[in-house]
């Protein structure tokens, strides 16, 4: 019988949770206040979630008032048609790791239906997923699937180059390979981890320093992300970034980075001109795509709370054994099961949610509380009631 897992896939996740498992643990058990924090965070994401419409026409006054243009995309569709204006045709972009880009399929649309140079910048991310034409495993490490020994070979066999199954040595020569794109960028694009409703400021972790030059670089600098990132104000998104860079298992992160509008300075008699060094345009398209539609549902809004540190997948059976197989990239594991239902419907999420066998482990570790096995139960549900309808 064939393996619903990726070559090597034992390999892969025996060495991620060997490094990621204890590393959070470590992380909480020495800042504790992380533990208050993330509950502070779940009640400031509830009241977004209870008044979408309201956080949604309140970010998009406030990116305005910063000097940015704001788009509501409600499907996949029209959030790529979207960006597909503001970028044009012939331009080389640059973006960094984003889930939102996988779901609505942005990085095809920019290349083959408009003819641009599109790369990922994320080593461990989206970049190696590109380069071997595979679909992410995990929500925060889409190649978690690859070995070191993989890597090296895809590297050489689909950039010409050669380089020893070392980390330290991968990364270096994915450094110098992505250096020359980010110079030449015409267009970066980033998600967001949070965005402040009352300022329109995004915040994004990171530890590579890409996101850093996708944002800064380029002459244009598109945030494409859901909905569910707004956060009432500036604190609230302060907070998301550290708790979302704990339970991942990478704190303090290395950087955390605050965009607000296109650069500007106000270095000549105080007054704020914009641009400086940085960006000319900040564009922001928030992606709907099913998300109001959840958030009215009795039991799949609580979803909407999700973090993406993937955490719930670390401590999950049914992910070890399969991997990206229990989910549908980008959206994987535990939490990948209600978030396919939510971002493509039931039917796409029932076959992957009937693999769960409820050990409940992802619950227990989830920094929301989310009431994993309790969503995924409600999906089986409707998967077995959509079936006998038929």
């Amino acid at each position: 019988m064939e393996s619903l897992a990726p070559p090597n896939w034992d390999v892969a996740i025996s060495r991620a949770k060997a490094s990621n498992i204890p590393s959070v643990f470590d992380i909480l058990r020495r800042h504790p206040y992380l533990l208050d924090l993330a509950k502070e965070l779940r009640k400031a994401k509830e009241e977004v979630i209870r008044n979408f419409d309201y956080y949604i026409d309140l970010t998009k006054k406030s990116v305005e008032r910063i000097g940015g243009k704001f788009y509501l995309a409600e499907t996949s569709d029209e959030a790529r048609e979207i960006v597909g204006k503001i970028v044009g045709s012939g331009k080389i972009i640059v973006m960094s790791k984003n889930n939102v880009a996988s779901e609505t399929g942005l990085r095809p649309y920019l290349e083959g239906g408009l003819g641009n140079e599109v790369w990922e910048t994320d080593l461990g991310g989206e970049f190696l997923v590109q380069i071997a034409n595979e679909e992410p495993s995990h929500i925060l490490a889409p190649a978690l699937h690859m070995t070191k020994e993989r890597i090296a070979q895809v590297m050489k066999e689909r950039l010409g180059i050669d380089v020893p199954p070392d980390p330290v040595a991968i990364a270096q020569r994915a450094r110098e390979f992505l250096r020359e794109k980010f110079l030449r960028a015409n267009v970066g694009i980033t998600g967001a981890n949070a965005i402040a409703a009352d300022t329109g400021a995004v915040l994004l972790v990171e530890n590579e320093g890409n996101i850093r030059m996708t944002s800064v670089l380029p002459t244009v600098h598109i945030v494409y992300d859901g909905i569910e990132k707004i956060v009432p104000t500036l604190y609230h998104a302060m907070i998301e970034t550290l708790v979302q860079a704990a339970y991942a298992g990478l704190y303090p992160p290395t950087y955390v980075n605050l965009t607000a509008g296109p650069s500007s300075t106000a270095d000549v008699e105080m007054y704020r001109v914009s641009p400086a060094q940085g960006p000319k345009e900040f564009h922001m398209v928030l992606v709907d795509n099913g998300r109001r539609k959840a958030a009215k549902d009795p039991v799949l809004w609580e979803i909407l709370l999700c973090i993406r540190c993937g955490r719930c997948s670390m401590h999950c059976p049914t992910y070890w054994a399969i991997g990206p197989r229990f989910g549908k990239p980008p959206y994987t594991g535990p939490m990948g099961i209600p978030w396919t239902a939510v971002t493509r419907g039931i039917m796409e999420a029932g076959p992957a949610a009937m693999l769960c066998t409820h050990s409940g482990n992802c619950k227990e570790v989830c920094p929301m509380g989310i009431d994993l096995p309790k969503l995924i139960l409600y999906v089986k549900n409707e998967y077995l009631k959509q079936i006998m309808r038929k």
